[in-house]
């Protein structure tokens, strides 16, 4: 492969990443409003834990798992802090 195909290939990726991660964050809001509802807090770090374990261990490399971990830990949290951004947001419409 020549590197304009290697690049080719990265922007494919980099897209359906793009999809991924969007698609991510709208699920991890549809969890904080169940959250919400319920009353419990956006932040658990059981569960965290749990998604870093479950990636280490699916993880073929070549990135080793901190690296892993490392990524998911910004993915997660973009994500609560997304949560918390609607959660505000829904808490200030609800006041007015």
């Amino acid at each position: 492969m020549t590197i304009d195909e290697l690049r080719q290939e990265i922007d494919r990726l980099d897209a359906e990443l793009l999809r991924i991660f969007n698609r991510r964050a709208g699920l991890a809001l549809e969890i904080g409003k169940i959250k919400k509802g319920r009353g419990l807090p956006v932040y658990d770090p059981t569960r965290e834990k749990a998604i870093f374990e479950r990636m280490k261990g699916e993880n073929p490399g070549p990135l080793d798992n901190g690296a892993i971990v490392r990524l998911f830990e910004r993915v997660i949290d973009e994500s609560r802090r997304l949560e918390r951004i609607m959660t505000h947001r829904d808490e200030m419409r609800e006041k007015e």
